[in-house]
């Protein structure tokens, strides 16, 4: 008999109460009181932002050095026991549950940025040290980190989750700016997937083959990423939109024509309304672009006159720019607080938030045909969009104990999702895979999976780290 081309993974670990409790001493000997198995601290560690229901560890594992997490890894590998890596714990796609119990390696007392190398603009830290902390160090060597995922995530888990953000059309995201990483493998091996150079030929990319693999290959504990020089002068601009399709097609019209904007959002009507409530602000309940410019004071001055016009030829007449800091500062933090803002929209909601990513030719489509779609619905929803890139965001309003909210959430999140793979495009943009969206990959990548399989049992031949995630 032909031995199958692809090995299966294995399935999940299941140890024994003694396993478990075995493990638990040794490693209790080893942290100490850095091992925690109160429940709250279990609880606190198997939710994160998402909707999905939370599945507690069965202890928390609070590492402080990669010589730790090699001897936690080495102690639950010899029982048998799962391992889940948390950073902050602010992922969307149900990342950290531990859905077959087991250690929670939180490794967010490992935030030491250990070297700044301004010639070679590039930083390396350790895994949990958080984009917010990293600038702020930063602030003093004219160089700054753009990833923004909006929350102050850490660096080891945006690295994790192929995080991006509203910097991603200018900067790219995590996929582009990790230059390498530092992993314990399954086997409690070291291994650094490349050097500092901005480029290499040299074998297979391990960088990217562990930048999106969501803590179930290894786990990481350093990080060095690319750093950029903070810009002469900033603008921001607002303009709204007649309706959905123009605000996307301005959006086209820009990128196509190569004007170098920084970041470039959408929001829908809905949208709108909610951060004018929850940010008091004034601006049109209509469907509206944000933009930031970066560059010399002359520069910014030319895109933002070119994007008004564009703007101005597909309805959107009230361009309003400004390179004031305090209305720059302003104006995004009402964007990164778009969530609260909505789920204030229905008071007791849970948010039911989904992404996608679409090739730049098919993203008014898209927002188009998911916009109609969200019209019929009885449910209330809003639409965002880092659409400088393809990628938008559906966050529905659901009443958390009521089964046909949830149904209707899932039902539209099914069909944006296999719209945008039809479209060639992804079924996540940002928000990763988790447990929530492993069904879609399927669809999205076929017989690729199994290389995903082959992979995983080749790195984690026990299926140790995070099972039940991605594949």
């Amino acid at each position: 008999m032909t031995a199958p081309l692809f090995a299966s993974v294995a399935p999940a670990p299941s140890p024994s109460a003694d396993a478990l409790a075995a493990c638990l001493d040794d490693l209790r000997s080893l942290l100490g009181d850095r091992l925690s198995t109160a429940q709250v601290i279990r609880d606190q560690h198997g939710r994160d932002e998402s909707y999905h229901t939370p599945a507690a560890p069965d202890a928390v594992a609070f590492a402080l050095t990669t010589d730790e997490v090699v001897a936690i890894v080495k102690t639950c590998a010899r029982h048998g026991v799962p391992i889940i890596p948390f950073g902050t714990g602010t992922s969307l796609e149900g990342h950290i549950a531990a859905l077959h119990g087991g250690v929670c390696v939180d490794v967010s007392g490992m935030n030491t940025i250990l070297s700044v190398r301004p010639a070679d603009m590039d930083v390396t830290v350790q895994a949990g040290v958080t984009r917010k902390q990293l600038n702020e160090y930063l602030r003093d060597t004219g160089l700054f980190f753009p990833i923004d995922p909006g929350a102050d995530a850490s660096l080891g888990g945006m690295a994790s989750t192929r995080a991006s953000g509203t910097n991603a059309v200018r900067y790219g995201t995590m996929r582009e700016n990790v230059l390498s990483l530092t992993v314990v493998l399954a086997d409690g091996r070291v291994i650094r997937t490349a050097r500092r150079a901005r480029k290499s030929a040299a074998g297979y990319d391990l960088t990217r083959l562990f930048v999106g693999s969501e803590g179930t290959l290894g786990i990481i504990t350093e990080v060095t990423v690319r750093l950029y020089g903070i810009p002469e002068a900033v603008a921001a601009a607002v303009c709204p939109f007649p309706d959905v399709g123009a605000a996307v097609n301005a959006v086209i019209d820009t990128i196509q024509l190569g004007i170098p904007v920084a970041r470039v959002e959408f929001l829908d009507e809905n949208q709108m309304d909610a951060v004018n409530r929850f940010s008091r602000l004034s601006y049109a309940v209509t469907p509206t672009l944000f933009f930031e410019f970066h560059g010399s004071d002359e520069a910014i001055a030319a895109q933002a006159e070119t994007v008004k016009e564009l703007a101005a030829a597909h309805g959107g007449v009230d361009f309003q720019w400004t390179a004031n800091a305090d209305e720059r500062d302003k104006l995004w933090h009402a964007r990164h607080n778009a969530f609260y803002a909505a789920l204030a929209l229905k008071p007791g909601s849970k948010g039911i938030s989904s992404d996608t990513c679409v090739p730049i030719s098919r993203l008014a489509d898209c927002v188009i045909e998911t916009k109609h779609d969200l019209q019929q619905s009885f449910l209330k929803s809003t639409m965002v969009g880092h659409v400088g890139d393809g990628n938008f965001h559906v966050l529905f309003l659901v009443d958390p104990d009521s089964p046909q909210d949830i149904a209707e959430a899932r039902r539209l999140n099914s069909r944006l999702v296999m719209r945008a793979i039809e479209m060639d495009g992804t079924c996540t943009g940002e928000h990763g895979i988790g447990h929530g969206k492993r069904d879609y990959l399927t669809h999205e990548l076929g017989d690729a999976m199994d290389v995903m399989r082959a992979v995983k049992a080749a790195l984690d031949p026990q299926n140790l780290f995070n099972p039940g995630k991605i594949i």
